[in-house]
């Protein structure tokens, strides 16, 4: 196995390492960082579950990925839902884990999170797709992204984005309402970005702080964009994660 410079991405529900980090791939790749994509179940090929998820499960299924990729050691990136997992990983497997950078993330899902995801949950399970993404759109763009839209560009919004609603969404939302690490947080013994996404009203910038409090030593930076920096801001956010992995890997 190789220990030179290793990344390994795990993302939000409903979505997926293509859509998710795709806009930034190339960035964290830079200088030959090896980077390695988690999908969740039932999205970007992996088969969808049969059995609600679980966060050991996953976070042994990230370095089953890494091992799949010959990575020994390599910091994870987690975005939404795959900063539970990123977190579940750093205390379930702490002799390979590197740093952690945690964007829009949270602990546990507050009573907002956790009704919208159950929304979403059961309308994604009832293949109500055009509804799910007309839940999803107002909470995940900022109004400074979607005010200066036309009413028929936000139709093509919502349109494009229940047409990209994954398999394995139900699983995903149910995952989100039932997550919690905060347990986990001060046994987190490896350098830590949190990047709170500052318009996000999907999950609430307080849980982004809380999460940054709970980690000792984290460090806690602010993108003013909603909860999908990949499509408001894919440019600044890639920089704030790879400046801090090249702190990470120097040190």
């Amino acid at each position: 196995m190789t220990t030179s410079r290793a990344l390994l991405l795990t993302h939000g529900s409903g979505g997926g390492i293509e859509s998710n980090y795709g806009p930034i791939r190339g960035a964290l790749a830079s200088g030959g960082r090896h980077v390695v994509g988690f999908d969740l179940p039932g999205t970007g090929g992996a088969p969808r579950a049969t059995d609600p998820l679980e966060l050991d499960a996953l976070a042994d299924g990230l370095v089953a990925e890494a091992d799949a990729a010959g990575v020994e050691r390599f910091a994870v990136s987690g975005y939404s839902l795959g900063t539970t997992v990123a977190i579940r990983a750093a205390t379930r497997h702490p002799e390979r884990v590197t740093g952690l950078v945690l964007t829009a993330p949270f602990a546990y899902a507050d009573h907002a999170l956790r009704q919208a995801s159950l929304l979403w949950r059961d309308l994604a399970d009832s293949g109500q797709h055009a509804l799910v993404a007309r839940l999803l759109v107002p909470l995940v763009f900022s109004p400074a992204m979607l005010d200066p839209m036309t009413p028929e560009v936000v139709e093509g919004v919502v349109r494009l984005t229940g047409e990209s609603i994954p398999e394995g969404t139900p699983e995903h939302a149910d995952l989100v309402a039932r997550a919690d690490v905060r347990e986990d947080l001060a046994g987190v013994g490896v350098p830590t970005l949190v990047i709170s996404t500052t318009e996000d009203r999907l999950v609430a910038p307080a849980l982004h702080r809380s999460v940054a409090a709970g980690i000792p030593g984290a460090r806690l930076t602010e993108l003013a964009t909603g909860h999908a920096p990949f499509a408001e801001n894919p440019a600044v956010w890639g920089k704030l994660i790879t400046e801090f992995l090249s702190e990470v890997e120097q040190a």
